[in-house]
C-alpha cells in the first residue's frame, strides 16, 4: 500500500488522529461506554469499570420554558433594566427553600438586610402601587405604554409627596386616568371608578392635584431637562392633540362600537365618529355628556348602515340610561339634514367620498326611526 510520501502528500502534524478511541481496559469495547453526567464519570456498561473521571460537561446546564408546569425556573439572572423602577429593580434574592447547612443563618441575615434596604423610604409602597397599576391597566387592555406612563407618574408624585392626604388607591386611579388620555385611549371617570372602586369625586380631586403638580414641575424645568416630561391633557394645548381634549364623544365611539360587535366594524366606527364630530354643531347637544352623545350617535349609525341596535343595548355599554340616549337622539334626528346630507349617500358625488362614504347596500337616512 502506498504511503502519503509516495504519492507526493505531506502529513499534517496537527491533523486529528481519528483512530484514537477511548475503550474499556477490561472489555475493550468502546461502544459500551456511558457518561454519568451527575458524577462526571465515564463508565463501562459491560463491567462497571470507571474509565474516566471528572469529565467536564460541555452541554447546557439547564433549559427553561415559559409554559413549564413545574414552576421552578432555574434561571439566576434578573430582569432587564427598568427605567421606571430605577435602582430598586436591581435586587438579589437568595433561595432559602433548601437547607444550606452552616451557611443558612448567614444567608438568612443577608436576605433580611436586603429586604430592609428594599423597604426604605416607602419603596415597598411604591412597588405595590406600580404592581397594582399594571394589573388594573391589563384588565382594561390599555397597553404597555399606558402602564409605563401611569407608573412613571405614580413614582414621581410618591417620591415628591405631591399627593399628601390622598390614599394610594386614589393616586393609582388618577395616574391611570391621566395616562389613558396621554396615550390617546381615554377612559371616563365612571370607567375608572368601576375599575378601581375609587369614587368619581375623589378621582376628580386627584386629577386636579396631579395636574397642578405636573404644571409646576414643567414650569420649574422649562429652562432645563425635566426628569419626566408629562404632557397633561389640558384645554390650553392644540385642538389637534387627542390628549388635550380629554374624553370626547368621538373618542368613545370606537370602543363602544367594538364592544357592540358590528359585522362591518370599520364602517360602523367611521360613521359613528363622523356623526359625533358633526354633532358639535347641534346647539341642543351643547353641554351634554360625551357618553350620551356618543351613545346617540351609535344608535343613529346602527340604523344608517342597516345593523340596528336597541337603545337598551347601547345603554348597557355606554353606562347611561335608555331615556338619555333617546333624548340626545331626538336632537340628532332634528338635525339629520345637516348630519346626513343626501350627497353623502350618492356614490357619484364628491360629498359622499368626503362624508360618510356608505356602501350602496346601506339604507341611509330613510331608515332612521322616529322618537
Amino acid at each position: 500500500m502506498a504511503s502519503m510520501a509516495d504519492i507526493g502528500l505531506e502529513a499534517d502534524p496537527y491533523q486529528a488522529d481519528l483512530n484514537n478511541t477511548m475503550q474499556c481496559n477490561d472489555c475493550g469495547v468502546p461502544t459500551l461506554l456511558q457518561e454519568e453526567v451527575s458524577s462526571g464519570d465515564i463508565v463501562c456498561t459491560e463491567c462497571g469499570l470507571v474509565v474516566g473521571a471528572r469529565i467536564v460537561d460541555m452541554g447546557s446546564e439547564w433549559r427553561t420554558f415559559a409554559n413549564d408546569e413545574a414552576g421552578d425556573d432555574p434561571s439566576r439572572v434578573g430582569d432587564a433594566g427598568n427605567e421606571i423602577y430605577g435602582p430598586s429593580a436591581l435586587e438579589t434574592k437568595v433561595d432559602m427553600r433548601r437547607d444550606q447547612g452552616a451557611s443558612y443563618k448567614i444567608m438568612k441575615s443577608l436576605n433580611a438586610a436586603n429586604k430592609k434596604i428594599q423597604n426604605e423610604k416607602g419603596q415597598a409602597a411604591i412597588n405595590a402601587g406600580m404592581a397594582k397599576i399594571k394589573d388594573l391597566v391589563d384588565k382594561i387592555h390599555g397597553g404597555g405604554n399606558v402602564i409605563k406612563q401611569a407608573q412613571s407618574l405614580f413614582r414621581e408624585v410618591e417620591e415628591a409627596k405631591a399627593l399628601k392626604g390622598k390614599s394610594a388607591d386614589a393616586a393609582v386611579a388618577g395616574c391611570i386616568f391621566i395616562a389613558c388620555r396621554m396615550e390617546k385611549v381615554p377612559r371616563t371617570f365612571r370607567e375608572i371608578h368601576a375599575l378601581t372602586n375609587v369614587s368619581k369625586k375623589e378621582i376628580g380631586r386627584t386629577y386636579k392635584a396631579l395636574e397642578e403638580y405636573v404644571k409646576k414641575v414643567n414650569y420649574e424645568n422649562r429652562g432645563g431637562a425635566a426628569a419626566v416630561d408629562h404632557k397633561m391633557p389640558t384645554a390650553d394645548d392644540d385642538d389637534d392633540d387627542m390628549a388635550t381634549k380629554g374624553t370626547t364623544a368621538e373618542s368613545l365611539c370606537t370602543r363602544y362600537c367594538s364592544i357592540l360587535g358590528f359585522r362591518v366594524s370599520h364602517l360602523a366606527e367611521r360613521v359613528a365618529m363622523h356623526l359625533a364630530r358633526k354633532s358639535s354643531s347641534v346647539a341642543d347637544l351643547a353641554g351634554r355628556s360625551p357618553l350620551s352623545v356618543a351613545a346617540a350617535c351609535i344608535y343613529m349609525m346602527s340604523h344608517l348602515i342597516g345593523e340596528p341596535r336597541t337603545s337598551k343595548d347601547i345603554a348597557v355599554v355606554a353606562g347611561v340610561s335608555d331615556g338619555t340616549i333617546k333624548t340626545a337622539y331626538k336632537f340628532l334626528l332634528a338635525a339629520k339634514d345637516e348630519l346626513c346630507r343626501d350627497g353623502e349617500f350618492d356614490p357619484a358625488t364628491k360629498q359622499r367620498r368626503e362624508g360618510l362614504n356608505l356602501p350602496a347596500s346601506c339604507p341611509g337616512p330613510k331608515a332612521l326611526p322616529s322618537v
